[in-house]
């Protein structure tokens, strides 16, 4: 099974969808709006910084953080996605470089070490092998340099019926996208469930430095079901959305945050 090639052309067709929604807000990106949300703003410093954003899509998060003055690199599966990325770049008027190569070729494709390696929602469980991911993001990083993901928790998988746990085989599904302007085709997706544990062994084996691990009891995006809104208040008096389950009256865990350093 051609997983890449699977799920390449299921993401080619999912830009376009995604480029034309809502749920992303191309043009409010262009008139000005942040698209990071606010765990990785309240924790990731990337001004005057090299950064390299592994699973880009079609680049708006990487481009926020070139205008939070980030020198930014961008690489994902989808080709549809990076050309994408490249026109965004230049309506917006901001430098940045978009490469089209999936993970585990990236340290190749790259032609220097990056002050910050990105990832972030929803990336994970498209890689079968947690291992080598873990050893890219080591060689794409200088010494010293810092890991930062935040990620969905997988937990959350449970409620809708998948594994927490890894599996020798992937699941394979048929499913439309995730935004509010989906038509309902559907297309086959190839996942892999990755446990928490997993994933921090994985970066500590490839001789990364865990600095913090931080669980959230919500979720930035409204993209499962079953979730209930709340308007939270931040300290700078900032309205935000955020979105939360609960099971049995408490809180599920849906999203966490990794920070780790490539000793110098």
């Amino acid at each position: 099974m051609d997983y890449l090639a699977i799920n390449k052309s299921a993401w080619n067709k999912r830009t376009h969808t995604h480029v034309a929604s809502k749920f992303y807000d191309v043009e409010g990106f262009l008139s000005g709006k942040c698209a990071l949300q606010e765990i990785e703003l309240s924790e990731l410093e990337v001004k005057g910084k090299s950064l390299l954003h592994l699973q880009c899509h079609f680049g708006l998060d990487t481009l926020s953080w070139a205008r939070k003055g980030a020198e930014v690199t961008g690489i994902d599966l989808s080709s549809t996605a990076i050309e994408k990325a490249q026109e965004l770049a230049l309506q917006a008027g901001l430098e940045a470089e978009f490469i089209c190569t999936d993970v585990y070729s990236t340290a190749e494709k790259v032609s220097k070490q990056y002050d910050i390696v990105f990832t972030s929602y929803g990336a994970l469980c498209w890689l079968p092998d947690l291992e080598l991911w873990a050893q890219v993001v080591r060689d794409c990083l200088r010494s010293g340099g810092q890991f930062y993901m935040v990620e969905f928790h997988p937990l959350e998988a449970l409620f809708d019926g998948y594994s927490y746990f890894a599996q020798a085989e992937p699941d394979i599904d048929e499913e439309g996208t995730y935004t509010e302007n989906c038509s309902g085709e559907k297309d086959v997706l190839v996942t892999w469930p990755h446990s928490i544990s997993d994933i921090i062994n994985a970066l500590l084996r490839a001789g990364l430095r865990l600095e913090h691990y931080n669980e959230f009891d919500f979720s930035p995006y409204n993209c499962f079901e079953g979730l209930v809104e709340e308007v939270h208040i931040q300290a700078s008096g900032e309205r935000v959305l955020r979105y939360v389950m609960e099971h049995k009256q408490q809180r599920v865990p849906l999203s966490y945050s990794i920070s780790a350093k490539k000793p110098s």
